[in-house]
């Protein structure tokens, strides 16, 4: 069905409560409920919602016959009967939700939209209904859901019928992402109580715009029921984003493509293109001394993993915040294409400039860090989407605070649950892997390190005041920890040395992310047809095997052997080819 259009007429006029200033309604719509004088968001009518975010005339409304009733018989200074009716004119809708099937990019998707004009978009039973009937709806068609809330919470004249839909809500949503669906969820102003403390919290994705305001209890209501008004700005959506809890702030201008490209890239993936990556043949590597490794390896020019991220995808959309209290910086996440197919990147950044260095404290992730990377994991498990990582950290954040906010459980759960992830997994060290902070993103089914990267259980300067009580013999030390590429390589740590540029990747960064991204897609088609089982099982074997007694030398006798039985296969052509030669002449 069309969206409808709502009684109201195109001459009416609407004042902005930013500027005061008058605005017609086609000129709203035009402007997508901008202001033109302060640009400021404004409410935006559940039609113009639906048309900003469908494919032209694809939508088509569910439940447009259900309606609230009046099971308390509520009176306050109006009938609850009478109010209903009122929003109904006003707004042109049959309820403070409309739900309804829809095209976004081609894509089939579910989409949920309130009106706060309606009630204040508050959740009855009618709407919890509705809501869970979309989710039940996009699980029978396999499909997305996108939801666009803007509520004020619960339904009071419904009473405790009201507050039973958060738990109605929340069961079905939770069944529609056991059945390995996308749901993004978008915050508008305001959206609060029951429906953020439900469904609305719940997305695989929650996106919010620009300056709404969002959180379980308003700053207005704690402020009356405490006496105390809360700071500033505590429930807008760029705080909810530095605190962890929500993925992007968003323009509502970019709304439409941001939520599209989600949707199409959050499915099921399919097999990485088949075919093998032109690698070059692999020059021969260059044994530098340990020390002179290291100094490459924190070479203030060498590539970071912004700058590698920017090079290895297209399309990147970074993820924020661990869902629990903070973003980190010395940590990226996100969704971006290499080659045209969908990849999870994670990567630490120890920043280009002085303020970008100080501010992710040179890669050096706090626990918040490592739970978001975990979180993007998790989100790629759910849709086989492959996990590439890009390790660069001296360690993880070593800080009291850091320690009173759990980084060793975040530094355990991801050694965990990368252990079991249950999609392919490709690392690779591209400058300074550094102890624990450094393996929480490193346990994967192929192992990348750069030629001139390093890779050790502690820094040799940690290493040599444990053991000498002097930091100052760390060159010596370093020669021992067997850090660079080429001994853990043969110690069977990596699986392959990605070269670099002759004097290190700060001399051709670009040419050194080419190297990287054939190496890391050549890994991927490697395993891209394994078995999610076996893969897993792979995996485990891996990391089970590395440090046994005899497994190493075991390997490297095999690896002995074989390379002498290449040799031999090749001198026996040689040699009687040149008897032939002699009997001839």
């Amino acid at each position: 069905m069309p969206v409808s259009r709502s009684k109201t007429t195109e001459s009416s006029m609407f004042s902005c409560p930013g500027c005061g200033a008058e605005h017609s309604k086609a000129n709203l719509e035009h402007r997508q409920y901008i202001c033109p004088g302060c640009q400021r968001l404004l409410p935006m009518p559940w039609q113009a919602r639906i048309a900003m975010l469908a494919d032209a005339g694809s939508f088509q409304e569910l439940d447009r016959k259900m309606v609230s009733i009046d099971p308390l018989h509520f009176t306050d200074l109006k009938s609850y009967r009478d109010r209903l009716k009122e929003a109904r004119q006003e707004t042109g809708a049959r309820e403070a939700v409309t739900t309804g099937l829809c095209l976004m990019g081609g894509q089939r998707v579910v989409l949920v939209v309130f009106d706060f004009r309606f009630l204040g978009g508050t959740m009855g039973s009618v709407v919890g209904e509705k809501i869970a009937n979309a989710f039940e709806e996009a699980v029978k068609r396999r499909i997305p859901l996108v939801s666009v809330s803007a509520s004020g919470g619960a339904r009071v004249q419904e009473g405790m019928f009201s507050l039973m839909q958060m738990a109605k809500v929340a069961a079905a949503a939770s069944r529609h992402d056991q059945a390995g669906l996308a749901f993004v969820s978008i915050l508008t102003d305001p959206t609060f109580g029951g429906v953020m403390a439900s469904f609305a919290s719940l997305g695989n994705v929650v996106i919010a715009e620009p300056g709404a305001q969002i959180g379980f209890v308003g700053p207005r209501v704690i402020e009356q029921t405490t006496g105390v008004p809360p700071p500033k700005d505590t429930h807008r959506a760029e705080t909810l984003l530095r605190a962890g809890l929500i993925d992007l702030v968003v323009n509502r201008q970019d709304l439409a493509a941001v939520v599209t490209y989600l949707v199409t890239h959050l499915k099921r993936r399919k097999a990485l293109a088949s075919g093998e990556e032109k690698l070059p043949r692999a020059p021969k590597l260059r044994r530098l001394p340990a020390w002179q490794q290291v100094g490459l390896a924190r070479h203030s020019g060498r590539p970071s993993g912004r700058f590698y991220i920017a090079r290895l995808t297209s399309h990147f959309l970074e993820l924020h915040g661990d869902r629990w209290r903070g973003d980190d910086p010395a940590i990226i996440a996100g969704l971006g294409e290499m080659d045209g197919e969908t990849v999870v990147v994670i990567a630490h950044e120890r920043g280009s400039t002085p303020a970008e260095k100080e501010a992710s404290n040179r890669g050096m992730a706090f626990p918040e860090g490592y739970r978001k990377s975990l979180r993007v994991m998790q989100l790629a498990a759910k849709f086989g989407i492959p996990v590439v990582t890009l390790i660069d950290c001296p360690n993880a954040q070593a800080s009291y605070e850091s320690e009173l906010r759990g980084i060793a459980n975040a530094l355990a759960r991801n050694l965990a649950e990368m252990s079991r992830l249950p999609t392919p997994i490709v690392a690779a060290i591209i400058g300074e892997g550094g102890s624990g902070g450094a393996l929480a993103l490193g346990v994967a089914d192929r192992v990348l390190m750069l030629e001139h990267a390093i890779y050790s259980v502690i820094s040799p300067e940690g290493a040599a005041a444990i053991l000498y009580r002097d930091a100052g013999r760390a060159e010596a030390v370093s020669e021992v920890l067997k850090l660079t590429a080429q001994d853990l390589r043969g110690l069977g740590i990596i699986d392959t040395v990605v070269p670099e540029p002759e004097g290190g990747a700060h001399l051709d960064p670009d040419g050194m992310a080419a190297a990287l991204k054939n190496h890391i897609l050549a890994a991927l088609r490697e395993i891209r047809d394994t078995p999610v089982r076996r893969l897993v099982a792979n995996r485990y074997k891996k990391f089970r095997h590395i440090g046994r007694g005899g497994v190493h030398w075991r390997e490297l006798i095999r690896g002995g052997i074989r390379d002498a039985a290449g040799a031999l296969v090749r001198y026996l052509p040689g040699q009687e080819k040149a008897r032939k030669q002699r009997r001839a002449s």
